[in-house]
């Protein structure tokens, strides 16, 4: 199950992990890391497993599964096929959430006392490799908490980077350690069940320009609502209303640079410029198609 488990508030604290299983927040009792690639990752459980993580509280920086030996070492390279890995790809993909169990076992200020205590929802922000303390590749991903988590209490605060100096935030060279501050960061492309079925019909490939844009882990798509949601244009939130875009030809067709005819011509800058491609499971509702270019009519 993605998101939040019913009946479970965040901050509720549970003596031990079986517990936290028969409560449904996070259900493998050994494994950190629950989900797969097709779904994403359930929920995540930092305890302190790996030397590389690192936990600011509303941001931490997760190490992937795989590569230990029993004592704590890595001692051989993470692969990021393996299925805990490619969960929380395929998170960050998606723009799931991801449920955040924190054990006493962490050495942050941020850890439970005793037992585990489920932290609310996290979104994977980014994602990469590096090599770890003890010399082996390892992923990291970077969660980052969802509007509404809860602040997290804490008589020792993290190290965290110093501001610069006034001439340092002035620099036109830049700084080579930029401080951590709050900002307004674009929007992060949350997928509905509906868009998530509109992007496995098409494999992730662009209906206007073809392109399956690749990348480590995986592949990334959008999906596009033709007839925009809310007021005033009120479009339905159904699969024959959303289309599998690259982020270039969905900004296009949200801004009206792109709009499409009933035969399913695709107009760019007042131009034909191909025809949508199309796929036997998928109608396009053409009510929308219109209601889309009349919106954007000169």
């Amino acid at each position: 199950m993605i998101g939040d488990v019913p009946d479970v508030e965040a901050g509720q604290e549970f003596s031990t992990r079986r517990l936290a299983h028969e409560a449904g927040v996070h259900r493998p009792l050994q494994a950190g890391i629950c989900g797969t690639k097709k779904t994403g990752a359930e929920s995540i459980v930092v305890s302190g497993g790996y030397k590389d993580d690192e936990d600011y509280g509303d941001v931490i920086v997760y190490t992937g599964h795989g590569g230990q030996d029993g004592a704590g070492n890595q001692v051989s390279h993470q692969a990021l096929e393996d299925s805990g890995n490619a969960a929380l790809v395929t998170s960050y993909l998606e723009g799931l959430p991801v449920r955040v169990l924190r054990g006493y076992q962490g050495t942050t200020p941020y850890a439970p006392a005793t037992g585990y205590r489920y932290d609310g929802l996290y979104r994977v922000t980014s994602y990469g490799s590096k090599l770890s303390i003890d010399g082996f590749l390892i992923w990291q991903f970077r969660l980052e908490a969802c509007d509404g988590a809860p602040t997290l209490e804490t008589t020792q605060q993290p190290e965290l980077p110093s501001a610069p100096t006034e001439s340092e935030a002035t620099s036109t060279t830049g700084n080579e350690s930029p401080e951590r501050i709050t900002s307004t960061v674009q929007r992060i492309v949350r997928s509905s069940a509906v868009k998530r079925q509109v992007k496995a019909w098409h494999d992730n490939r662009c209906q206007i320009c073809n392109v399956r844009i690749e990348v480590p882990g995986g592949s990334y798509s959008e999906g596009a609502h033709i007839r925009a949601l809310g007021s005033p244009h009120n479009g339905p939130d159904t699969t024959d209303n959303v289309l599998c875009l690259c982020p270039n030809c969905h900004v296009m067709l949200d801004a009206g640079a792109i709009v499409i005819e009933d035969d399913l011509t695709v107009i760019r800058g007042g131009q034909p410029a191909g025809v949508l491609r199309t796929h036997s499971q998928h109608a396009i509702d053409l009510e929308c198609v219109r209601h889309h270019r009349e919106r954007w009519r000169q």
